[in-house]
């Protein structure tokens, strides 16, 4: 079995004595897609910077293809670049900038023509750009210029925390198709933090979930937020924009969050019933269909009011059910398969 580029194994962080990061074990396959989902403040950001060697985790150990790794190894420091959601420019040209890592890792000759690639990587002309300084450049601009001085190393792994979130739509794109360009000419590991998780699914080998610091799950899952409200002696839900209810087990609390896997929806048939004593039917629309390419799973994300549900649709219903984008469907599940976090 090939070895994992990175094993994590008793991983916890902690920032001023609060506990920010707590992961038993989780592997990165070599030259796989991985991507991590979750809220704000569930810590993708700090797991992030410690796969990237920026600091070291309070406890536990990171292993980089087979070995311990320390923040900062000479022996790694190229290998690992870390691409945030704001961009980082040194006071220079953008070649200057580009040519930087190049610099460092104490390459010779004429780096012209890599950082020359880079760029067009990144659809920025080179002969157009390489001579602007730093602050000449938009937002998006900038953002693809740092992406091209960490792939003008042709690093062995290219993290990404939020690389899209603040730019312009064309810059978003150019920004992931250069990123996937990446594993696909050279090898790269990915690991990608989004909240774009459509992208993820699409693009990667796997997706994990982060939730307060803690891994919650892999795959596509239905994360729904409180509050929740009491409607009856162990009857609870929570009221939905479009007056309907989303009706749940007991939640431990009234700020919980509950976990329903697609899987535990299906959609209802024409003429279909179901035994509303344990089962709850929502009314919703669909507003994406996608074939999941790792396990060649249809699923349909449905609009419920402002939340979406994510359902995965039987292989034995397949030829008996026509979807498509914009339908009205009615979903059913039961409130006793919600996990609680």
């Amino acid at each position: 079995m090939p070895q994992p580029i990175y094993e994590i194994e008793n991983l916890s962080h902690r920032y001023n004595r609060q506990p920010v990061l707590e992961i038993e074990r989780l592997t990165v396959a070599n030259s796989s897609i991985l991507g991590l989902v979750g809220p704000n403040g569930s810590g993708k950001s700090t797991l992030l910077k410690l796969i990237a060697f920026i600091f070291q985790p309070t406890e536990g150990r990171i292993l980089f293809q087979g070995k311990p790794a320390f923040p900062f190894d000479e022996a790694i420091r190229s290998q690992v670049t870390l691409l945030t959601q704001e961009p980082y420019l040194m006071k220079r040209t953008v070649f200057k900038n580009v040519a930087y890592g190049l610099k460092v890792r104490g390459e010779r000759g004429d780096w012209r023509r890599p950082v020359h690639d880079a760029l067009n990587l990144v659809g920025l002309d080179a002969e157009a750009f390489s001579r602007r300084q730093w602050d000449e450049l938009s937002g998006g601009e900038a953002q693809r210029v740092a992406l091209a001085a960490r792939l003008v190393l042709k690093p062995t792994v290219l993290l990404l925390d939020e690389p899209t979130a603040s730019v312009d739509a064309a810059s978003s794109e150019l920004i992931r198709s250069a990123s996937l360009r990446a594993r696909s000419e050279w090898g790269t590991t990915l690991v990608i933090a989004s909240h774009d998780r459509q992208w993820l699914h699409d693009v990667c080998d796997d997706v994990v979930h982060l939730f307060k610091g803690k891994l919650a799950g892999s795959g596509r899952s239905n994360m729904i937020f409180g509050p929740w409200f009491r409607e009856d002696d162990d009857v609870y839900g929570k009221r939905l924009d479009d007056d309907q209810r989303l009706w749940v087990s007991v939640p431990p609390s009234a700020d919980a969050t509950a976990f329903l896997d697609p899987g535990d929806i299906r959609i209802l048939g024409e003429g279909e019933t179901v035994d509303t004593a344990a089962t709850a039917v929502v009314q919703g629309t669909v507003i994406r269909l996608a074939l999941e390419k790792t396990s060649g799973h249809l699923f349909a994300d449905v609009r419920i009011g402002s939340l979406i549900l994510v359902v995965r649709i039987a292989e034995s219903r397949l030829a008996t059910m026509t979807l498509h984008r914009g339908w009205p469907v009615s979903l059913a599940y039961r409130p006793a398969n919600i996990r609680w976090r």
